[in-house]
């Protein structure tokens, strides 16, 4: 015969579950906060200024700075110097991050540009050849790609601007703000080998539309031994729609000619 509880034993239970702490709404996480960190990295070609061809020290110190998004110049893909190999793919795989290759110029047999990686999957990646078109100088181009992180949509450009005449990196910095200026993406993000000083118009230009987390701090990328001046950047807009938390030069004075820039943002 099956015994039927009492009914002192049904007060205990409902007291017991009455005493049991309720959670609160501090006691949960905010799936709404996420934060977002932003790399961009010259490489020389995996060249270190050892003289060594360490892809892999590159990766590295891309895994150690745990980035969301990252945008890797001077890449080789197939180029004799770097002996054949796909340093876009091989990028890929040692950070285990998506990515996209964007091509400057054909280069040694094989290809030369630049690379976005993204921990997240990419969309309407596409790559815009920036002028001007001289015989005899190096082709620049504007890498995009699109990314959801959170509930945020995220417009990503990378490029690398001349190194060489203000003259064209002038005429560089006017079709990158007629290419984004109708971005329909929340967020927008700019980043870099820029090839100009902070004090410099290509980027007091730029500082019109966009907003520069370095700036007045004095962080130096180039000589990557002893740096001396700032020519790499991440930049972001809207203001109001990002919240920079840090930006800081990664202190690596070996694997590339340049250092990196890490920029990190909490998402609203």
């Amino acid at each position: 015969m099956t015994r039927r509880p009492t009914i002192c034993n049904a007060v205990l239970t409902l007291l017991a579950a009455l005493l049991l702490p309720l959670p609160t709404t501090a006691q949960q996480p905010d799936p709404a906060q996420k934060t977002l960190r932003v790399l961009t990295y010259n490489i020389h070609h995996a060249e270190g200024l050892d003289k060594k061809l360490d892809l892999e020290r590159i990766a590295k110190v891309i895994r150690a700075a745990e980035p969301d998004l990252v945008a890797v110049q001077e890449v080789d893909v197939q180029a004799k110097r770097t002996g054949g190999v796909d340093e876009a793919a091989d990028l890929a795989r040692l950070t285990k991050m998506h990515a996209y290759f964007a091509k400057a110029m054909d280069y040694q047999g094989g290809a030369y540009g630049q690379v976005i990686l993204s921990k997240h999957e990419l969309t309407d990646t596409k790559t815009h050849v920036l002028p001007p078109a001289e015989p005899g100088v190096e082709p620049r181009i504007l890498a995009e790609a699109h990314v959801k992180i959170g509930d945020t949509t995220i417009a990503f450009f990378a490029t690398h601007l001349d190194a060489y005449k203000q003259e064209r990196r002038m005429l560089q910095v006017a079709e990158i703000e007629r290419i984004t200026a109708n971005v329909k993406d929340a967020v927008s993000l700019l980043a870099g080998d820029l090839n100009a000083h902070p004090d410099s118009p290509p980027i007091t230009t730029l500082l019109k539309t966009w907003t520069d987390p370095s700036a007045g701090k004095g962080l130096l990328t180039i000589p990557a031994e002893k740096p001396k001046s700032q020519i790499d950047y991440v930049l972001y807009r809207p203001k109001d729609r990002l919240r920079a938390t840090e930006v800081r030069v990664i202190e690596e004075p070996v694997a590339s000619d340049h250092r990196p820039v890490l920029a990190t943002f909490a998402l609203p």
